[in-house]
């Protein structure tokens, strides 16, 4: 990798497998450090619940991946729109997909913040 983002080791019904260690539940990655994150369903992703990614700014982030679940979904307009507030970019999918995605990015240098919801 080339930063000390956490590696996405694997993940299973209730939570991941970062960097060699179990998080139950949802996670939110901001600025390589990761977090549990309040939400089990995407309906319940809110514009406070990614104010982490917000506050890191433009300077730290290119863009939020969000992992909406078993199967991918659009996210709330609220947060479309906070998130295009801040000048972030937004890509969302399965969290299977965004999990494989945010492993690759983060191994390519790439700058994001990363939300995934527990399958």
């Amino acid at each position: 990798m080339a930063r000390d983002a956490p590696i996405i080791d694997s993940y299973a019904p209730g939570g991941f497998r970062l960097s060699g260690a179990w998080r139950p539940g949802s996670v939110l990655i901001v600025d390589d450090v990761a977090q549990p994150w309040p939400v089990a369903r995407p309906d319940e992703i809110t514009p406070e619940s990614l104010a982490p990614v917000v506050a890191a700014g433009r300077a730290n982030t290119e863009f939020l991946l969000i992992g909406m679940g078993a199967a991918n979904a659009l996210p709330p307009r609220a947060v479309r729109e906070a998130l295009a507030a801040a000048g972030l970019g937004l890509e969302f999918m399965d969290t299977p997909e965004a999990a494989r995605l945010y492993n690759v990015l983060t191994a390519e240098g790439r700058r994001l913040a990363c939300a995934l919801i527990a399958l």
